[in-house]
């Protein structure tokens, strides 16, 4: 059928590849067209099967986060949906800017997990309760402009304030910064206020964004926070 969806699922788990399997093929709309066990693999499969979107964990062994713009730069229509184990805002926002256009975790209902792959296939973006929750707590609006517009021009920022920014992006407060670089909390007030005016931004998201952007956080040190 025309409106079919087909999907690609990349993982490293058996296991997980069944389960997902059984939960999407057992949708009308939806058609299980490959699987994947490594970043070398999917690339092959794709150059096999037409697919309209990629569910893939890029957390999994012999894949990484690498792989969403790796594939995309081939297969720049491809809708990506990444389903992995519990993930902290930084990985979130930069799995996004990978690529990424909706985001579920591994333990969701199927019914959330279906609804990422046919809004993704419709162009739209899909994050379950529990990834939308922890986006919110780092005040990423995944749906903000300028989350696709920030740009990491250069701007004079000291050494001191690239300190900042990137404790800032790690989620550190003002208190836990001011005791971690030993000054007082009114001069990580002051250091805060004049990077956003650097910057040109207004939040703390943006602050993230640009700490993503402009490399001066590892995602690495993200990708496997605890449940």
């Amino acid at each position: 059928m025309d409106s079919e969806i087909r999907v690609v699922i990349a993982d490293d788990s058996q296991l997980i590849r069944l389960g997902l399997g059984v939960v999407l093929s057992n949708e009308p709309d939806i058609q299980v067209v490959g699987e994947a066990t490594s970043g070398d693999e999917l690339l092959s499969i794709l150059s096999e099967k037409e697919a309209d979107v990629l569910l893939i964990d890029f957390t999994a062994e012999g894949f990484s986060l690498e792989s969403v713009p790796e594939v995309l730069s081939q297969y720049p229509d491809l809708g990506v949906v990444a389903i992995t184990p519990n993930q902290d805002g930084i990985t979130i926002v930069n799995a996004l800017k990978a690529g990424v256009k909706s985001y579920v975790k591994k333990n969701c209902d199927s019914d959330e997990i279906i609804s990422s792959v046919r809004e993704t296939k419709k162009g739209s973006k899909f994050f379950c309760g529990k990834i939308l929750e922890t986006i919110h707590q780092v005040e990423i609006d995944p749906n903000d402009e300028t989350f696709e517009s920030f740009n990491c021009q250069p701007v004079n920022l000291s050494v001191r304030e690239q300190e900042i920014i990137t404790l800032i992006a790690e989620g550190l407060t003002n208190g836990q910064i001011a005791e971690k670089l030993f000054l007082s909390t009114h001069t990580v007030n002051t250091h805060r206020k004049n990077i956003m005016q650097k910057l040109g931004v207004k939040n703390t998201a943006s602050i993230v964004m640009y700490a993503v952007k402009a490399n001066l956080v590892n995602v690495n040190k993200f990708l496997f926070s605890a449940p």
